[in-house]
């Protein structure tokens, strides 16, 4: 299974992700879609997985959740859009991390792309950066992975080139 993993679009969705997200079976998007547009496009390419981020109108929250938690193939994932990072979770999340103990847990919200490994809650956790036009950002970034029978694999940071105004 090949994961598109995107976050932080903001109504803004570049024209290199179709491109990227191709050979993919799923979108997961970690919040701050912006418009139902941008999510409507997003589907219209793969199937998607979304979660609510805290820029998302009601429109979006009637849509998706504020967090997915499921099995594929054989990981437990939980995406969220606001999360922390290893050791540093939000408070809200840290009784439910060790509750629901993620292989893979995915957030947004920081517009920092990081992939950490977090050896004492036995996770990976994931923030594929901002995609879109708005955010401190410099850089739009996605990623795409593998996951096989328990194994992720081949995992890629892509730069879909400078945000918003920056010049080219």
């Amino acid at each position: 299974m090949k994961i598109g993993l995107i976050s932080d679009t903001h109504s803004f969705l570049d024209s290199k992700v179709e491109k990227y997200f191709a050979d993919c079976d799923e979108i997961w998007h970690a919040g701050d879609i912006g418009d139902v547009a941008t999510a409507k496009s997003l589907e219209a390419m793969k199937p998607m997985r979304a979660v609510c981020g805290n820029i998302d109108n009601t429109d979006l929250q009637a849509l998706y959740p504020d967090d997915q938690i499921f099995m594929a193939e054989g990981k437990k994932i939980w995406i969220t859009h606001i999360g922390g990072y290893p050791p540093r979770y939000t408070s809200k999340l840290k009784a439910s991390l060790a509750q629901i103990k993620p292989d893979i847990f995915i957030c947004g919200h920081s517009h920092i792309l990081r992939v950490i490994s977090d050896p004492d809650r036995k996770l990976l956790h994931i923030n594929p950066g901002a995609a879109g036009n708005h955010g401190f950002h410099k850089i739009k970034t996605i990623m795409t992975f593998h996951i096989k029978a328990g194994k992720i694999f081949d995992m890629n940071v892509i730069e879909l080139g400078k945000r918003g105004s920056l010049s080219e």
